[in-house]
């Protein structure tokens, strides 16, 4: 239960001071019993947030990098996080049209545009599944912009209506207790046009910023050195590939090692861990063991199409786990809603910034919101009102009781596992479907339907405790976060609604020259067998789901673990080498004060690294839709080592500019 503040005792010496300019010393690290918190924006003041022009900002940059991450998502696989390059273009803006304490609406045009990224993901990674599907069974299968756009409005507002019970739990009782990588990253963004006043964390953000920004398009456009270095390069490591499977690889990319660096050693250990296991032992074992298909496998496609089902079952055990533990939340959260529904909350005034959507409004909204998916479902895909209610009913549980998963692992590494979360929802949906009559290609129609709407719902809570706790490190007021998350919902789906049927009809998601859409692959690879009869690993998802259960009776974070296992190693590899580093420069001194200042100066630098990854990402991105190729004509044994140069050069740029700290 939140503590409620005294308006009238707002006064005390921690309220008196004007706004600073700087993040407080502890915004990043846990508070001692009673120690106040003091965020940029005065607790008890009002400020500029919700205006014509944030409103109008977020909705544009909502509509634009909605359809720029649809088009990379299903081009290569990988959807840019579009909160960053949000923040980053809401500063430039705000400082060039010299707005006056823009801090607060810059929150506001952040949290409408970030919508794009956590809605395209939830309907790229599942519905496009349907058009590939659609290839192979022709007009059995019918897809329409109405159901992806509903599909993934709904999701949207499920995930916001969802998690708001849960914010004050993680993002304020859970201070300091979670890295929180990318929103570290974008509040220091945020932040950034405060500090620009007096110059020095600024300067060293955006000298960062175009450091790991020009890096990682150079990599991304020209690929002078290599972006991701293997051992199968060398004759020896493709020999040991061919007889072993045995492979190691490291992606080069500053935004990562950043992100590593932002995690920290001990979650950077454990996620490397888990992939370690899955490349080194369990790729491994099939490949050299198993049938005489896995032993002709490249070490990739056995990761792709065996092992990686076993993170599958792990991601979904830990989910349960989470569940569990996180019960007492979860009920808390429930009977609060139930209080004040009920009028029986206590009426004392809250602080604005800790001031939440009416719990009254939340219930009355989320069951406006679930009547309307049940009257989808009914209407619009299944047509069979018993059918319907038994597909609201898994949509209703599993979003709900995965929301806290989501947020926790954005929270953890700032990676959202959705899809491993949406292939498991597709078993079990799909199972349960078939007992109860939805097979074959209808079925396939409806489980999709439904995969998009848990998809979206999930990685909405996972993308919208990033923005909560972004909006309580500055000090934003979350009433005004949540209200208008719904608005960057409505035009996102919409949005990207429109794309996937333009690029459908420009490029298809089949046959030659399609794009690869590879999450909509893999979802239609599974629902197909599913649906239509064919083989099922459960035995490997029943793998998964043990290891987790063992790994927390030893005390391991399952989650995080299994995290690795399910994420390919080149990206899990840099989060260990950017971990590393944040122990080293927080530990060579024997002064504390000295190790935190540079701790604190390596996490700004950080920031700067992934900002600047994610903003020169989206140019990448551009610079490949108007067509421009680069061939590199240099062998690739040459950029692989000059990659590995290259790399050691951006690690020791990190680690003696976070070592020029000194304590204040």
């Amino acid at each position: 239960m939140e503590k409620k503040i005294n308006p009238n005792a707002l006064n005390q010496e921690i309220y008196q001071d004007a706004d600073p300019v700087e993040l407080p010393e502890n915004a990043f690290r846990e508070l001692a019993e009673d120690e106040p918190y003091r965020p940029l924006m005065h607790p008890a003041r009002e400020y500029s947030e919700v205006t014509p022009y944030s409103v109008i900002m977020g909705v544009v940059l909502a509509i634009i990098f909605s359809a720029a991450a649809a088009y990379l998502g299903l081009k290569v696989g990988q959807v840019f996080e579009a909160a960053i390059p949000i923040a980053i273009i809401a500063v430039g803006f705000s400082s060039a049209l010299k707005k006056e304490n823009p801090l607060g609406q810059n929150v506001i045009i952040q949290s409408i545009g970030a919508c794009s990224g956590v809605i395209v993901a939830g309907a790229i990674f599942t519905l496009p599944a349907l058009y590939i599907l659609k290839a192979k069974y022709g007009d059995a299968i019918t897809i329409s912009f109405l159901e992806i756009f509903l599909s993934s409005l709904f999701g949207g507002v499920l995930g916001i209506l969802f998690f708001i019970p849960f914010r004050k739990y993680f993002v304020k009782d859970m201070h300091g207790k979670y890295p929180f990588p990318e929103a570290t990253a974008t509040t220091q963004v945020l932040a950034s046009g405060q500090s620009a006043k007096n110059g020095g964390q600024a300067k060293t953000l955006i000298v960062a910023s175009l450091i790991g920004g020009v890096y990682d398009y150079i990599v991304a456009t020209f690929g002078w050195w290599a972006e991701t270095v293997s051992t199968t390069v060398t004759g020896w490591g493709a020999t040991l590939a061919e007889k072993t499977k045995l492979v190691f690889s490291c992606n080069t990319g500053a935004a990562l090692l950043g992100l590593g660096y932002i995690v920290g050693l001990k979650y950077a250990f454990v996620i490397f861990a888990g992939s370690v296991f899955v490349w080194w032992v369990i790729v491994p074992l099939l490949g050299t063991y198993g049938t005489t298909e896995l032993m002709e496998m490249a070490p990739a496609d056995i990761f792709s199409n065996y092992a990686r089902m076993i993170g599958i079952g792990g991601i979904a055990m830990s989910g349960i786990i989470g569940i569990i533990k996180s019960w007492p939340i979860i009920t808390q959260a429930v009977g609060l809603a139930g209080r004040e529904f009920k009028g029986g909350a206590s009426s004392s005034r809250t602080v604005r910034w800790q001031t939440d959507l009416s719990m009254k409004h939340v219930v009355f909204f989320l069951a406006l919101a679930l009547a309307a998916v049940l009257l989808f479902f009914w209407v619009g895909v299944i047509h069979t009102f018993w059918q319907a209610v038994i597909a609201w009913v898994v949509v209703l549980v599993i979003a709900f009781l995965f929301t806290t998963v989501a947020a926790n692992a954005i929270a953890i590494v700032g990676s959202n596992p959705v899809s491993g979360m949406t292939l498991m929802t597709l078993i079990v949906s799909s199972a349960i479907f078939v007992a109860i009559g939805l097979k074959g290609a209808s079925g396939i129609v409806v489980a999709m339907v439904v995969g998009g709407v848990v998809c979206t719902a999930l990685s909405m809570a996972g993308g919208f405790v990033t923005d909560l706790k972004v909006g309580y490190w500055l000090g934003s007021t979350p009433r005004k976060q949540e209200s208008w998350k719904f608005l960057g919902t409505l035009v996102s789906a919409a949005t990207v609604g429109g794309v996937i049927l333009l690029l459908n009809d420009v490029y298809g998601f089949t046959g030659d020259n399609a794009l690869v859409a590879p999450q909509a692959n893999a979802m239609a690879k599974v629902i197909e067998p599913l649906m239509m009869g064919g083989d099922t690993p459960w035995i490997l998802y029943m793998t998964g789901a043990i290891l987790a259960l063992l790994l927390n009776w030893l005390k391991v974070p399952a989650l995080a673990f299994c995290l690795g296992m399910f994420i390919p190693l080149p990206l899990n590899t840099p989060m260990l080498v950017g971990g590393a580093i944040s122990w080293f420069v927080g530990s060579r001194s024997k002064d504390k004060a000295v190790n935190d200042a540079r701790r604190d100066r390596g996490t700004l630098i950080s920031s700067g690294l992934i900002a600047g990854g994610a903003l020169f990402g989206v140019f990448a991105a551009l610079t490949r839709f108007v067509g421009f190729e680069y061939q590199n004509p240099v062998p690739e044994i040459w950029t692989q080592i000059l990659g590995v140069i290259i790399y050691a050069m951006l690690i020791v740029y990190l680690a003696w500019d976070s070592m020029r700290a000194r304590k204040n």
